[in-house]
């Protein structure tokens, strides 16, 4: 007797939720994916996943609906289980989610790293986070400077942005700075890749990450999984690295999935505490050893430089920061924020009166952004409201404190000054210590 398959809806953001297709779902009978649905990012549905990445079972590929249509499409497509597959949310969040889908008839399921993390033939390093903005890009590049000072090759995997052309980008290699702009990178991709590349490393992503993993291990003796918004890792790690913020504590247990990846780490590394309140680090501190008592604690630092600081004393600035950071990832203030309050601006410009097309969107779905501009940049048209919303701002100077430098995609009419960041651990045990251990342990040396 044939058994019937289930109907499913895959609840994503173009990144963990292809993943989870692609290690369970692609080839099982026992399942019909008949739709994803998409949020956290700008206009990344009505698009298909497409047949050649879907495999033989979807010969038509699966289509992408927008998440306001779920409860429809659940009835519509007679659906049976949604599987949620995002990062970054609140638990209100997502469990107010599993009400619209009981409340529609369907099951409500979670897909955890038993199904879904691949197994490399190369020893993984990953580095995950309690909410985007922690810390965890620096984090990863700090692993790589230790890991290359002992003679190895690493090779880094970044959690996917796919949010064009999904066949072409099924394997992605960035090598150069040039690399970004062959595979028409979005600013949020830049940030996360040209750090790596401008140091000489080699980084992959795109959307097939079987695929991907097996490339890279042509070329590495290690490989860094560099991780996305919360989310646990892609690849069976064999040292797991959680970064937590102190500048938001508490909420290392109250959002998922990253109090999964505070309980799966084997270190835990407590960012900016340079600039944290000291009540923010206890709480900080209590959390880690209520689920994680066993971790490896590494106190650490995120200081900060300027290359033109006479640009903001006594300035009125407009501080340009990090996208996700100041979005799903709730900060009111980063990098930029500090750096212009520690050296004497006049005032920090709010760009809201001078915000145009997709920017002015930005601060209508997340009304709780500081006074600074994210550096939203997901597309083409972004980019051009990103550079005319900064060149119509009345300021003085524009503090840039994003990953990437801003002033080789934009054309901007005022001076600039670059904020800069990277990790600094306080004390002993330091990542030295510790990746020490996993050379010894792995005979890679």
């Amino acid at each position: 007797m044939e058994i019937k398959k289930k109907n499913v809806i895959i609840i994503g953001a173009a990144g963990r939720d292809f993943h989870n297709f692609n290690t369970y779902f692609r080839d099982n009978e026992e399942f019909n994916v008949v739709a994803f649905t998409a949020a956290q990012i700008p206009d990344i549905y009505d698009r298909r996943y497409p047949a050649a990445l879907a495999g033989k079972l979807y010969p038509q590929g699966i289509p992408i609906y927008a998440e306001a249509e779920l409860d429809k499409l659940i009835r519509e497509l007679k659906v049976d289980t949604c599987v949620f597959a995002y990062s970054d949310v609140t638990y209100k969040h997502v469990m107010g989610m599993s009400a619209r889908v009981n409340a529609a008839g369907a099951n409500f399921s979670l897909l955890g790293p038993k199904e879904t993390q691949i197994k490399s033939t190369k020893p993984v390093v990953a580095v995950g986070a309690i909410r985007t903005g922690c810390g965890k890009s620096q984090t990863s590049r700090r692993v790589i400077e230790i890991l290359m000072e002992q003679g190895l090759k690493v090779v880094a995997i970044r959690h996917p942005m796919p949010y064009g052309d999904l066949v072409a980008q099924k394997v992605q290699r960035f090598a150069t700075v040039e690399d970004l702009a062959k595979h028409k990178c979005t600013i949020e991709e830049m940030e996360e890749y040209e750090p790596h590349v401008v140091r000489g490393n080699v980084i992959y992503a795109g959307v097939d990450y079987e695929a991907i993993v097996r490339e890279a291990e042509k070329e590495a003796d290690v490989i860094l999984w560099d991780g996305g918004n919360n989310d646990f890792a892609f690849y069976k790690p064999d040292l797991m690295i959680t970064v937590v913020d102190p500048h938001r504590p508490g909420h290392e247990l109250n959002y998922y999935p990253g109090e999964v990846t505070l309980r799966l780490a084997d270190v835990v590394v407590i960012n900016k505490m340079d600039s944290a309140s000291p009540e923010g680090i206890q709480i900080v501190r209590e959390s880690i050893n209520k689920v994680n008592p066993n971790a490896i604690v590494i106190d650490g630092a995120s200081p900060l430089t300027v290359d033109k600081p006479e640009l903001i004393k006594g300035k009125n600035v407009l501080v340009v920061e990090d996208g996700p950071t100041l979005t799903h990832g709730e900060m009111k203030i980063g990098a930029g924020v500090v750096a212009a309050l520690r050296h004497g601006a006049a005032s920090l410009v709010d760009p809201r009166p001078y915000t145009v097309g997709k920017l002015s969107e930005t601060f209508r779905i997340y009304p709780n952004i500081g006074t600074l501009l994210p550096a939203m940049g997901y597309g083409e048209e972004q980019v051009r409201d990103l550079e005319a919303t900064i060149n119509r701002v009345e300021c003085d100077s524009v503090v840039i404190a994003t990953p990437i430098d801003l002033n080789r995609l934009v054309k901007i009419n005022k001076p600039t000054a670059k904020v800069d960041y990277e990790l600094q651990e306080i004390g002993k045990p330091d990542l030295k210590d510790v990746i020490s251990d996993f050379i010894r342990k792995h005979n890679l040396k």
